[in-house]
């Protein structure tokens, strides 16, 4: 069983930035795909970026892409998520995931563990 934290949420002001970080618990995920899906009020989860194993491909949401970036330090079992110019639409619940395999993907069918999530919310 492996753990996935989440930590770096809060309020920030449109425009504003943060960085969400998503810790493993075991090394083991340094070879799994990791991905973001976030989750507004009264809205299902989305996509929001994801990256392979060795950082070679990255993919982003339409929303999101050019504002956030997505990184992983594989020796700390960790995967980062800087958001830039963040706009009240980004206010939403943020999970980190471990895919089943070392691929990034958009499908949430892929990932096998997930976080509890951060609530990042941005005011107007």
């Amino acid at each position: 069983q492996v753990q996935l934290t989440e930590t770096g949420g809060g309020l920030v002001q449109t425009g504003g930035s943060l960085r969400l970080s998503c810790t493993a618990s075991r090394r083991t995920t340094s070879n799994n795909g990791m991905g973001w899906f976030r989750q507004a009020p009264g809205k299902e989860r989305e996509f929001v970026a994801s990256i392979s194993w060795n950082s070679g491909s990255r993919d982003y949401a339409d929303s999101v892409q050019g504002r956030f970036t997505i990184s992983r330090d594989n020796a700390k079992s960790t995967v980062f998520l800087q958001m830039d110019n963040l706009q009240p639409e980004d206010t939403a619940i943020y999970t980190c995931a471990a895919a089943r395999s070392s691929f990034a993907s958009r499908n949430r069918a892929a990932y096998q563990y997930w976080g509890q999530g951060t609530q990042v919310t941005v005011a107007s």
